[in-house]
């Protein structure tokens, strides 16, 4: 079984703002600019919830504000009129170019509020339909994981590829939970039906990062239903640059799709398998 082969914990503060050698597109430095900016916001926030969004135990902090309108602005200096989408704001410019950037300022709120350090930034930048960049920084690991469409996948700068497992019963996979009760009564319904026929399960509580590591081969595979395009539009480009598997509009529950990220040798059969057993609770 393939084990990451990069250094994690490589890069100081200055460094994330420095374009990799070899690795080139326009929007590229906006987006580190941006995520340099957030990152210098974060430090000064608070871990405060000030509001819920779609039930009680759906947080939002002044930091995921405060985070989301410094991207904005940083990019709206340089390309006004580019589109933007934020967790926080949704859609607050329309797009007059055929750019739109897709952003969580803090992808994994819940564990940011509880000083739990599984949380990440997420920028993507969008072309003609077609995600070109894409920037996860795990805060509290100092990582970043950086792609650029058809340019590899790096974290802090060293190459990242999928697990190369093939037996599903060897498999250990990621997942997440939603915030309606309802819905994590269904996703454990499932995880009831295959968790004795994986090696095991890990929840860490933010997909963006679930995503990347599915790409790096720290998990061998991931799967969730109910995720919005910022969870997974910059990590999505972060996988399959790496070289996994990822899709993201399969049946879940009621309109919620289901996404499943997987090294090419495994993600056949886990898609099967999770994907049927959606089907059999929604039945």
């Amino acid at each position: 079984m393939h084990h990451p082969h990069f250094r994690p914990l490589g890069y100081q503060q200055g460094d994330l703002c420095t374009n990799l050698v070899g690795v080139n597109h326009e929007l590229l430095p906006l987006a580190l600019d941006a995520l340099a900016e957030a990152r210098t916001s974060l430090a000064t926030q608070s871990r405060r919830v000030i509001d819920t969004k779609s039930s009680d135990t759906d947080p939002v902090t002044a930091a995921d504000r405060a985070l989301e309108r410094a991207i904005r602005e940083t990019i709206a200096k340089q390309r006004p009129h580019d589109s933007f989408i934020g967790e926080e704001y949704g859609l607050t410019r329309q797009a007059q170019s055929n750019t739109r950037w897709i952003v969580d300022p803090i992808d994994g709120t819940v564990n940011y509020s509880y000083s739990i350090p599984s949380y990440a930034i997420s920028i993507a930048a969008e072309v003609n339909g077609r995600i070109e960049v894409g920037l996860v920084f795990d805060v509290g690991h100092n990582e970043l994981f950086q792609a650029v469409r058809g340019q590899g996948a790096t974290c802090n700068g060293e190459p990242i590829r999928p697990s190369d497992q093939t037996e599903l019963a060897q498999a250990l996979c990621g997942t997440g939970f939603g915030y309606s009760a309802a819905t994590r009564k269904l996703q454990a319904q499932v995880l009831l039906e295959v968790i004795d026929e994986i090696r095991d399960i890990r929840r860490f509580g933010a997909a963006a990062i679930d995503i990347c590591w599915a790409g790096a081969g720290r998990i061998d595979g991931y799967f969730e239903t109910g995720l919005k395009v910022w969870d997974y539009a910059a990590a999505s480009l972060v996988a399959t640059e790496a070289g996994a598997n990822f899709i993201t509009d399969l049946p879940g529950i009621g309109d919620d799709g289901l996404t499943i990220v997987a090294g090419p040798a495994l993600f056949e059969a886990l898609q099967a398998r999770i994907a049927g057993l959606y089907r059999q609770a929604n039945s």
